[in-house]
């Protein structure tokens, strides 16, 4: 799969794995997710999905930092929980939500196959152990569009391995590796949140301040 890599995703990474501010990075997170994922379905659409994304998304966080706790770099972490996404919207045949098309959802699934089939995940069921005890929001199907998918936000030849597209748009294979000094509250989100500083219990930063990295 074909993903980017910049300091607010490793600012994410950070902010997710820290106590209390995590719980904050998480929902800002999936309110980010829904959104992105959201505007790429029909106007008609959106809010018959948007509570089901908000519940998916939540539980594809535990999925994340479980992958980091494995040893999967940050990378490979994320590009786990855009997989589990890919498989859902397979399921619901939102193929237009979909980043790679339906034919390479299996090539996926076995470069990570240990972990996925230690955490119960497979394509059928996404969510796997990390489906949350009270269940997720159920959402209209469109089965119709899988009878001749079109996967218009997909990019396909992408399957072998994760790549990332860096800041300047080259495409590099694997993880870039963690910058030193990254700060959390360029996670998306945090670092317009006024909230931010009672969260981590600290005086305010500046709007200079949030935006360094």
């Amino acid at each position: 799969m074909k993903i980017s890599q910049n300091v607010r995703h490793w600012a994410a990474k950070k902010a997710l794995t820290a106590p209390v501010l995590g719980e904050v990075a998480n929902d800002k997170l999936v309110d980010l997710h829904t959104t992105i994922f959201l505007n790429k379905a029909d106007d008609d659409r959106r809010e018959q999905r948007r509570e089901h994304l908000d519940d998916f998304f939540d539980a594809t966080m535990d999925t994340y930092v479980a992958a980091l706790e494995s040893g999967f770099p940050e990378a490979e972490a994320r590009e786990i929980t855009h997989i589990q996404a890919n498989f859902d919207f397979f399921n619901h045949g939102w193929t237009e939500m979909m980043e790679i098309p339906g034919d390479e959802l299996e090539a996926h699934y076995r470069r990570y196959g240990e972990f996925l089939s230690d955490h119960g995940i497979t394509i059928d069921d996404p969510l796997g152990k990390f489906h949350p005890d009270e269940g997720i929001t159920s959402a209209p199907a469109t089965p119709e569009r899988l009878e001749e998918p079109e996967y218009e936000n997909a990019l396909a030849g992408f399957a072998d391995d994760v790549y990332v597209e860096t800041d300047d748009g080259e495409t590099v294979v694997g993880d870039r590796g963690e910058p030193e000094d990254v700060d959390p509250s360029a996670t998306p989100g945090l670092d317009e949140d006024v909230d931010y500083a009672n969260a981590i219990g600290e005086e305010s930063p500046t709007g200079d301040d949030r935006k360094r990295a």
